[in-house]
């Protein structure tokens, strides 16, 4: 597949999950939550999950409102992070944030292909913060407290 068509196929990735979020709406119960908003773009989030009895994130969800980018990486952190224990999940943050910002990714790394359809926003530095923001929320619950920070 040539360069022009893989960024085609993930920009259709990121758009599926735009329009059609898998992960999204607030569980009926949760141990966690926390909310994160961008008031330059409009972009707000909130992350909710559980904990299983092996402390490991146990059905993550989102409720979004904002552009594709903001609403995708939060449907496709919720799909890579269920599973993981707190310190996966900030390693998988830091690897996806140095993905947003440089669009290095690491081949092999199951959990980081999910997330490889948003490694093009380190062209456009202002939608960054749009694919981070679900990332910084989720982060400030597993940390408790109840509303994230961007960077």
């Amino acid at each position: 597949m040539s360069v022009p068509d893989v960024r085609d196929l993930y920009q259709e990735v990121v758009l599926e999950h735009g329009r059609h979020p898998r992960h999204a709406g607030k569980p009926d119960a949760y141990d966690f939550s926390s909310r994160g908003e961008n008031p330059m773009c409009g972009d707000r989030v909130e992350v909710f999950f559980s904990c299983g009895p092996d402390g490991r994130i146990v059905d993550p969800r989102f409720d979004a409102r904002g552009c594709a980018i903001s609403i995708a990486s939060a449907d496709l952190m919720a799909e890579t992070v269920a599973g993981l224990d707190p310190d996966e999940a900030r390693r998988t943050f830091a690897r996806f944030c140095e993905m947003a910002h440089t669009g290095a990714y690491s081949d092999g790394d199951a959990r980081m292909e999910l997330l490889r359809p948003l490694a093009g926003v380190h062209e456009y530095p202002s939608r960054v913060k749009c694919a981070t923001l679900p990332w910084h929320a989720l982060m400030a619950a597993i940390e408790g407290r109840g509303v994230a920070t961007s960077e």
